[in-house]
């Protein structure tokens, strides 16, 4: 159950599913809906089979909204792109266990940079691989699909993973938020909360809501918000 003292959740809008000849306008629309951050998802077609937006993207972004920008880097060896992203003006940077050897340097370099730090799991790896830097972590995300496309369905053993991940960072004392991503909707984005879930991903939910941006914002605020309130009554 969430503890009433759960502070409200946080709706990041991933842009993966936006129509790229109206980003701006997008963005717009989220931001006045009332999401919390944007998110973008850098994928380099070698760590993810896919090839998506780089720092010009993130850019545009920033000169759109005065909302935080969560970079999410499924890419090899990210440290080596770090200091492109924070100049696009990134505010936040999540890196992967398992992109490479380097996790707490990587961690690191993004908070020298006076970034959030971000570490984020694949459905395959246990949660357990976040111990040796969950304490240093500022956020983790928990993927609830496999990375790579917007649109896939959500892996119903993330809930436990959630939970697992939650007890682990209580166990060490860390305050990182706890991100989930893929699939998250009306329907899933609950279930997650209460886990234990702080942070929630959303591409297609938002962006190819049937009745629009500012409706699918809305809804998936509303169906959290439902939630916490039932397990608080």
């Amino acid at each position: 159950m969430i503890d009433p003292m759960t502070p409200p959740a946080l709706i990041s809008a991933s842009i993966l599913a936006a129509d790229f000849s109206k980003l701006g306008e997008a963005i717009h629309q989220v931001e006045t809906a009332g999401a919390d951050w944007i998110h973008l998802d850098v994928m380099d077609g070698h760590f993810v089979p896919n090839l998506t937006m780089g720092p010009a993207i993130v850019r545009a972004c920033r000169s759109a909204t005065a909302l935080p920008l969560d970079v999410h880097l499924m890419v090899e060896e990210p440290e080596r792109l770090l200091s492109e992203f924070i100049e696009a003006g990134a505010d936040s940077l999540t890196v992967h266990v398992e992109a490479g050897p380097n996790l707490h340097r990587t961690v690191m370099q993004i908070q020298e940079s006076g970034c959030r730090a971000g570490v984020a799991i694949n459905p395959g790896t246990p949660a357990e691989a976040l111990r040796a830097v969950i304490a240093q972590a500022d956020l983790v995300l928990v993927m609830t699909v496999d990375p790579g496309y917007a649109g896939q369905s959500f892996i119903e053993s993330s809930v436990g993973k959630v939970e697992t991940v939650r007890r682990l960072r209580d166990e060490v004392g860390s305050g990182a938020l706890i991100q989930v991503d893929g699939g998250i909707n009306e329907t899933t984005a609950p279930l997650t909360r209460h886990a234990g879930a702080e942070v929630f991903v959303a591409a297609s939910a938002i962006f190819k809501h049937p009745e629009g941006i500012r409706v699918g914002v809305e809804s998936l605020r509303r169906a959290l918000e439902t939630k916490v309130s039932r397990d608080r009554a």
